[in-house]
């Protein structure tokens, strides 16, 4: 039997990826939306995971559970989206101060974004399986191969490394 040719392979690629999208594509904007907190960026995620698949090497291993892979894609990416607002927001020190006569800048949900943003890759996708996504620790460790003791003690990491940030923010209130 003669190997494939490339005009071949395209149409079956697409069809997958079609297949994938129609799938999953609702989970993959929930999960960005859930960390952007704004559907134009979860749209932007969205297109940007399908887009690496579309990239991604010919050769590698299909994708054992895709589920699984466009969901962390996705949280990833929405992380990033954090991570370059965070840079674009970012003021000079002397402009930082709030102005006592002014409402704040931000809101709580803002905050905790720009927060999350903050910690590892690995501590903000623990923390955002387990809190947006609503996953156990078990299921975690499974779904990132970790040990669910890791887990456990990275969500320990972050809810403290938020909540001290959190209270930082409220001027010490709770």
């Amino acid at each position: 039997m003669a190997p494939a040719t490339v005009e071949e392979a395209i149409p079956d690629l697409l069809d997958e990826l079609e297949g994938l999208f129609q799938a999953h594509h609702r989970s993959v904007f929930g999960a960005a939306f859930r960390i952007t907190g704004n559907a134009a960026d979860a749209e932007d995620v969205l297109q940007t995971v399908f887009l690496r698949l579309v990239g991604r090497d010919r050769a590698a291993p299909r994708l054992k559970n895709s589920e699984s892979y466009l969901r962390r894609a996705a949280i990833n990416a929405a992380l990033d989206v954090l991570r370059a607002r965070r840079a674009e927001d970012s003021v000079p020190l002397d402009d930082s101060q709030p102005d006592p006569g002014q409402p704040e800048r931000s809101d709580l949900r803002d905050f905790l974004r720009r927060s999350l943003a903050k910690l590892s890759p690995e501590a903000a996708e623990v923390f955002a399986l387990r809190f947006f996504e609503g996953h156990s620790n078990r299921e975690i460790a499974r779904l990132l191969g970790m040990s669910q003791v890791r887990v456990a003690v990275t969500v320990h990491r972050a809810r403290r490394r938020l909540q001290k940030e959190i209270n930082s923010y409220l001027g010490g209130r709770s």
